[in-house]
């Protein structure tokens, strides 16, 4: 028979195995088969089928295959029954045994009656049982120990077999759960050493790393059970070999031995481990491979935009400024990249993974070889690059000393004072200053023209070559005017037949030199020495007409230079700007640089450089390029200015955010930031020395426009410079005057209420008050009070200076606010007693008067003026307001019924005059009240 191919366990059964109506002792005949006992069992009829099946199907599956094939042997014991327990057990056992069977021995019943019967009936019934193998009835344990040996057989059939059912039971129930823990780990094993085995290397760094973390934790997952395995299997062989540890002479039975073979070894945990190592060993390359192939691509596009930025440094610079900028931005961009740093250890770090048999050598070692060589490539190109801007630095700095020269030497001749120069000893030190000029400054001097395109060959582009040939021809001009005042300075020199008598040149024949600082008396710059009537003395003492055209081309020389500072300033700025936005703004939002930024200058970036962006694309794209359109005709640079007047606007808005930006760069100045910005830039002097630029600019515009002007009268754009001059000086009032504004404090109201401000200054007021005391009046005008006001449209603001202490813009003065006058609501008296620098304010009928003291006559003047002009205008404004409302109330009356009308004026007969309420007096019918002198009559204007 058979065994199920799914026998069932001890766990699934155990209370049927308990019932103990069979067991495997663990006995064994003379051939090997195993033993099944039946012990006495008084209730064996009431045992179902299905615990008859379960019990006895364990049972044949428990010992080895090589046993079973044998066969089993059972033995029934029955001695304490009767024939018909002997039968039963018999027939079921027949019907339904599961295994082989080799022998059955039965116990027959003891008693008399019941051995007579069973040998009897058992004759009779052989046939009925159908079993293929003998059944042998014994009579005693004395005749089973003959088919079997004593020491296979339990105690209760008279062997020496210590045997416990529990215990058995027990063992069985470990073994088996043991076996099942072993069986799905190995399932487990196989089922993940089929997945690693299977699994396909990624591409991608973040998908390598998951599968090395995902398989690392499985690996740890299956190492975990097996050596829960191992211990279990451990602690069962222990629980086997207790017997022998107890009993060194106990032997075991074959159930036993067996037993002792299920736990398993240590090999395939070895093995797995060596499978294991193998596996990761690869992911782990994989993952380095794959580290090596992203750190590649990221170094191949760095090294290929340095390559695209390097062509970009193709430019030779306009100026030795803008050409040290581009080698400066050059250097700092080498630095801030760090490719060729990050390439090499990249080469190395591919080397290491050669050396230690990567499984990809064969894709490793052409990247190395390739960034090895890009690297090389460009760190040639960039010395290259470097010596390429150094020369043309060089021959920059060449040409503006060349061109410095010939400057220095056209203001020399325009600068010798020509009244001096018509005496002989004058003319002789004239002539000695011009000849120590040409030998003393000759280094200065341009060499060769064919010698300067041979040594600059490689950086002469056709704007090097314009620059060089401007140059060039500067120098040939000045030469030829030298070469013309040394002619005539040698004739005034030359031994004269008589004194000759100087003449003073008229005042306007003077030009200011340039070249005298702010600090220091300008020298006279005379194109001839001229008389009284515009006629200049000869050396035989007559008069000749001063020469026109030389006078004309001083001046065209020295428009020209003014021309040329504006323009080289002008470009200067626009790169300084650059600077400042790319060193400085630009880091803010450097990530790498964001562990230096302080808390306080986090998002500031708007508060600390103001619309300096904007101001510095206007000049880049616009003004600097319409600048240009003028070198040619400085005197008509006016008219750029003019047109672009609205545009300069935008210097107001920087600063009104000066005061912001300063009190910003105060708290962060110290800053680790600040100072790597400028290390990095290589700057002497700190930002807050850049962000001043702008303010100076504007300046700088006043100034060299008013040199342009002094330079260019009777010229075509002299009117345009003069009103250009006038709108410049009117966005620094206005620049100015809101600097002040913003510093009033205390003032509840609205700024933008009162309408524009017109004037602004300090002054000493006294206040005098109708119902006050005398002697308080009288005290309080020897008391006078410093206040700084402010004149609006709509009112006129008393404000007390506050001086700050500190630094820069922490010296600039608040203004606390103190009183406020409505401009609707005013009188003034233009000229008080005793002072012509004094006028009076006064409102509500003179109840409350303020005396003000300007600092100078001009001063007060002007403020009395304003004024004036703001009353007027008040004035106009309400008789225009009272005209139409006038001719409102007109059409009413003419489109009402004529019940209605008489009705009205009838009421109106009635009723008496009323006056005008103040509010219907100072809108209807306003008034302009000026004093001429203070306690004389008032003049009222009356609408």
């Amino acid at each position: 028979m058979q065994l199920d191919t799914n026998p069932p366990r001890a766990a699934d059964i155990t209370p049927d195995l308990r019932k103990q109506f069979a067991f495997l002792s663990g006995g064994r005949g003379d051939n090997g088969s195993p033993i099944i006992v039946f012990p006495e069992f008084p209730a064996f009829g009431e045992i179902t089928d299905r615990e008859f099946h379960n019990v006895l199907t364990y049972l044949t599956s428990v010992p080895s295959l090589s046993s079973t094939d044998v066969g089993f042997i059972l033995v029934i014991d029955r001695r304490q029954d009767r024939w018909a327990a002997v039968k039963g057990t018999l027939l079921r056992i027949a019907g339904s045994f599961p295994g082989n069977l080799q022998l059955v021995l039965v116990l027959r019943p003891t008693t008399l009656l019941q051995r007579t019967l069973s040998d009897i009936l058992f004759k009779f019934n052989k046939d009925e049982f159908k079993m293929k193998v003998p059944v042998i009835m014994l009579s005693s344990v004395s005749e089973l120990h003959s088919y079997i040996d004593r020491t296979q057989l339990t105690r209760e059939l008279g062997g020496t077999q210590d045997y416990c059912h529990e215990k058995w039971i027990s063992h069985r129930t470990a073994i088996e759960g043991f076996a099942l823990m072993v069986k799905r780990t190995a399932q487990t094993l196989q089922s993940f050493g089929t997945e690693l085995a299977e699994t396909e290397l990624p591409n991608e760094i973040k998908t390598t790393t998951i599968l090395l973390s995902t398989h690392t934790s499985k690996r740890d997952k299956m190492k975990e059970d097996i050596l829960v395995a191992l211990h279990q299997g451990n602690r069962l062989l222990e629980s086997i070999n207790e017997p022998v540890i107890r009993d060194p002479d106990h032997n075991m039975n074959q159930d036993e031995l067996e037993n002792l073979a299920t736990p398993p070894k240590s090999k395939p945990k070895r093995a797995f481990e060596e499978f294991w190592v193998r596996h990761q060993t690869k992911l782990e390359q994989c993952l380095q491979l794959r580290h090596f192939e992203h750190n590649y691509r990221e170094v191949r596009g760095l090294l290929d935009s340095l390559s695209e930025k390097l062509v970009t440094f193709s430019e030779v610079g306009i100026s030795p400024a803008h050409a040290d900028h581009i080698f400066c931005e050059l250097t700092s961009f080498e630095e801030r990249v760090c490719v060729l740093d990050r390439a090499s250890a990249l080469s190395h770090e591919g080397d290491e993974l050669i050396q230690k048999s990567h499984y990809a050598e064969d894709s490793i070692q052409p990247k190395c070889s390739e960034l090895r060589a890009v690297s090389e490539s460009l760190s040639f190109n960039l010395r290259t690059k470097k010596d390429y801007l150094l020369k043309a630095m060089e021959l920059h700095h060449r040409l503006e000393r060349a061109s410095k020269w010939v400057d220095d030497g056209i203001y020399l001749l325009a600068s010798q004072p020509v009244d001096k120069c018509q005496s002989h000893e004058g003319a002789e030190l004239a002539l000695q200053e011009l000849e120590r000029y040409l030998d003393n400054a000759g280094q200065n001097q341009l060499t060769d023209l064919g010698a300067i395109w041979k040594e600059y060959e490689e950086v002469l582009n056709q704007q090097f070559r314009e620059q060089v040939e401007k140059v060039y021809q500067k120098q040939a001009s000045m030469q030829e005017m030298f070469d013309k005042r040394k002619i005539s300075l040698k004739k005034l020199a030359a031994k004269q037949t008589r004194p000759v008598q100087p003449v003073a040149p008229r005042p306007e024949a003077f030009i200011k030199s340039p070249l005298s600082s702010p600090g220091e008396p300008s020298h006279c710059i005379g194109v001839d020495s001229l008389s009284r009537n515009g006629q200049l003395q000869n050396e035989d003492g007559g008069s000749r007409h001063a020469s026109q055209s030389e006078e004309e081309e001083n001046l065209a020389v020295l428009r020209r230079h003014v021309m040329n500072e504006l323009l080289e300033t002008e470009r200067a700025y626009v790169e300084e700007l650059l600077c400042v936005l790319q060193g400085y703004a630009s880091e803010m939002e450097n990530p790498t640089m964001s562990h230096l930024i302080p808390a306080p200058l986090q998002n500031k970036k708007e508060v600390l450089f103001g619309n300096m962006p904007e101001i510095y694309h206007f000049h880049k794209r616009t003004f600097l390029r319409e600048l240009e359109l003028y070198t040619h005709c400085p005197e008509l640079v006016g008219r750029c200015f003019l047109e672009r007047m609205t545009d300069l606007q935008i210097y107001e808005k920087y600063c009104h955010n000066k005061p912001r930006s300063e009190s910003l760069w105060r708290q962060c100045s110290d800053c680790a930031f600040f100072q790597e910005c400028q290390k990095k830039l290589e700057h002497k002097l700190g930002l807050d020395s850049y962000l001043l630029k702008p303010v100076q600019r504007i300046t700088k515009y006043q100034l060299l426009l008013k040199e342009m002007l002094k330079y260019s009268k009777g010229c075509d754009g002299a009117d345009d410079l003069q009103e250009a001059l006038t709108s410049i000086l009117g966005i620094l009032k206005a620049v100015n005057d809101s600097m002040h504004l913003i510093a009033i404090t205390g003032f509840e109201g609205n700024m933008s209420e009162l309408g524009k401000l017109l004037m602004q200054g300090s002054f000493s007021v006294w206040t005098e008050h109708k119902k006050g005391h005398a002697k308080v009046k009288d005290l309080a005008r020897f008391k006078p009070m410093q206040r700084h006001l402010f004149l609006h449209e709509k009112a006129l603001l008393f404000c007390k200076r506050r001086e700050e202490n500190g630094e820069g813009y922490e010296k600039a003065p608040s203004y606390s606010f103190k009183q406020s006058l409505s401009m609707n609501a005013v009188g003034f008296t233009e000229n008080a007693k005793g002072d012509n620098k004094k006028f009076e304010i006064w409102s509500s009928s003179r109840e409350e008067v303020y005396i003000v003291q300007a600092p100078t006559a001009e001063v007060k003047t002007t403020w009395v003026n304003e004024i004036r002009k703001v009353l007027t205008t008040q004035l106009e404004a309400c008789r225009g307001a009272e005209r139409t409302l006038l001719q409102h109330s007109t059409f009413l009356l003419s489109t009402s019924s004529p019940l209605k009308t008489s009705q009205k004026i009838k009421k109106g007969e009635e009723k008496k005059a009323e006056p005008c309420s103040p509010d219907v007096t100072s809108t209807c019918s306003p008034k302009l009240t000026v004093k001429g002198e203070s306690g004389n009559q008032r003049n009222t204007i009356p609408v």
